[in-house]
């Protein structure tokens, strides 16, 4: 994905699935992440637009909850940049 100051991300479905917005994955409060695990294989089946600023990924092991805003999905890239992932920026 490529947002508006250049940079460009190559973000895996697994990486999107383990660390989805979700209140499944992140909890409803401080300390409450729950790690997700067993998603080597996830694909995504749809991307649905959430007005201009997020986007809802649908993955074929059925989670679809949790949007994904622009905010968030930029952040994920530079943390797997940090991370030594094989994210990609340009």
């Amino acid at each position: 994905m490529s947002f508006d100051d250049g940079a460009t991300f190559e973000l895996p479905f697994e990486y999107l699935r383990v660390n989805s917005p979700s209140a499944e994955v992140q909890g409803h409060g401080p300390g409450q992440r729950v790690t997700v695990t067993g998603k080597e294989n996830v694909g995504i089946r749809a991307v649905e637009p959430i007005g201009q600023y997020a986007v809802r990924l649908v993955f074929d092991d059925g989670h679809d909850t949790g949007l994904y805003t622009w905010k968030y999905l930029y952040e994920l890239g530079e943390r797997r940049e940090r991370e030594g992932g094989a994210a990609a920026r340009s």
